[in-house]
Formats: structure tokens, sequence, C-alpha cells
């Protein structure tokens, strides 16, 4: 199968495509998102990595032309390094994510990246002879460590790191403040919030939900593009937040150990197949 065939894409407008792989047909399929600017394009989230995303950008003809020259300098940056997001980051020259996570992309650590993914969600294999019983996260050396604060600088528009920790301890938020437009990855979207993975904190990400809420309460956001699902407006980022706080109580808290510890075991013995065969 050609990355033509396994990506399909939607042009949002300003300078934004929002990108998806069509036979990975499972809640956990990431949103993947083009950001063009003049001097350089931006990829937030890469998905499981089967097919090469950058060929489909290229194929495409996503990848618009630098002045007098070939296309313009590609960076993919990682939200955060769990497979559905990270597993395409190999096949790009530069790659970004956040300090925290970024020995385990390295190192390629499967655990840490809660790689878990069946052949049932795969509706058409990506080449014959494909088992998901393959698949793994491969280690990536990243070209740029990411810390709160930083600007990723496209020319003509500039995106700001935040850091959000409590759905993994290197979730970042993308934050397009002129345009109002928060790339989220998996610290919010229109789904339940995933706080029991490694790595996951409730006490992190009830702080990151109050940043959220701070960012609606100054207007500073008004579309948010997250990590899984459809966009959504301000008003129901400011719900999905508060939401999250008002249920993080002491019964959410022993629930979430006791499935964090489930979660841990399944993946390390899921992961220890993998790394056997």
């Amino acid at each position: 199968m050609s990355a033509l065939e396994w990506f399909a894409h939607k042009p949002l407008g300003g300078g934004i495509f929002w990108i998806q792989e069509r036979f990975y047909e499972s809640g956990n399929r990431a949103n993947i998102w083009l950001v063009r600017g003049s001097q350089r394009d931006v990829v937030i989230d890469a998905g499981l990595g089967l097919r090469s995303l950058p060929d489909y950008l290229r194929d495409a003809g996503l990848l618009a032309p630098a002045e007098g020259a070939g296309p313009r300098p590609l960076l993919a940056v990682a939200t955060h390094v769990h497979f559905d997001h990270s597993g395409g980051l190999q096949h790009f020259e530069e790659v970004a994510v956040h300090s925290a996570e970024a020995a385990a992309l390295l190192q390629g650590d499967n655990y840490e990246a809660v790689t878990w993914l069946s052949d049932r969600e795969v509706a058409r294999p990506p080449r014959p002879g494909w088992s998901a019983r393959q698949f793994r996260v491969p280690p990536v050396r990243p070209s740029r460590l990411l810390q709160e604060g930083d600007v990723i600088n496209l020319g003509d528009r500039q995106l700001t790191v935040m850091h959000m920790p409590g759905h993994s301890r290197g979730s970042i938020c993308l934050h397009d403040k002129d345009r109002k437009i928060l790339f989220s990855g998996d610290v919010v979207y229109d789904g339940s919030m995933i706080d029991w993975l490694p790595y996951s904190r409730i006490s992190d990400y009830v702080a990151s939900c109050q940043r959220l809420m701070e960012l609606v309460d100054r207007g500073l956001v008004e579309k948010v593009l997250p990590g899984h699902f459809n966009i959504f407006g301000a008003e129901r980022l400011y719900r999905l937040a508060s939401n999250y706080i008002s249920q993080a109580g002491v019964c959410h808290k022993i629930s979430t150990c006791a499935m964090r510890s489930i979660a841990s075991i399944a993946l390390r013995v899921a992961n220890s197949r993998i790394t056997s065969q």
C-alpha cells in the first residue's frame, strides 16, 4: 500500500491541514496536523509510521516550495511519545519532543510509548504479511528538545510550547497565540481523558487543566485542534478541563491507581513479547 492510499487529508484553511491514517480504525487513531509557514512547515504528531508521512505530504502536493529552491524545512513535533503519535517520527529528518520524554524516544522505549496495537484495528495491512505483533516504535534521535515557553518559528506564525503533563510526563500543547489556536495533543480532546497510563499523574493533570481554563478566561483560545476526535471551541475546552478537575477526587485516584497497575503489567508483558521476537 502506498502512502497516498494510507493517509487522507482535509484542508482547514489558514495553512492548516488535518491528516489521518485511513485504515487505522481505532479510538487510538491520532490526528496529525500540518501547519505551513512562510519559512518552515511543522507536522504535529506523526501517527503509527506504517507508511511514510513525508512521502505522503510530498506526493499529495502539501509541501509548498521555498522561494527559488526546494521544499521549506519540515519539522515533526511530537506532543508526546505514545505510539499512536510517535511511530511515524522515524521518517523525519528533524524531530522535536519535550525533554522529559527525549530518552524514551531515543531508546525506543515501548513501555513508555504504551505500544498496544491489534490486527483488528488495522482494516487493511500496509503490506502483505504484516502483523500488529511486529509493530513497535523504533528509536529516534530528536534534533530539538523542547521546554516550556519555547517558540517554534515558522516565519509568519509562531507556535509556543506549553508543557502540560498529566496524560504523560512530557505532554505538550502548541499555542498559536496570534490566531488563538491550541494544538492540544492528548492533554485534552472531546472524550474521556486518560490518566492511568505509565507516567500519568493526576495532580499534574489537574494543574494542566487549570492552565487550560485560564487560557479560556483570558480569551487566548478560540479553537482547539486535539490529538483525537473532532475540533472544538473555547466553551467546550473549559467544560472538559473543569469536569476533569471536579472528578479528580479520592475515589477517582484509587480507581486510577488500580487501572494503572493493570495497564503497567499488560504493557510490560506485551512489550517483552515484542522484544523477544
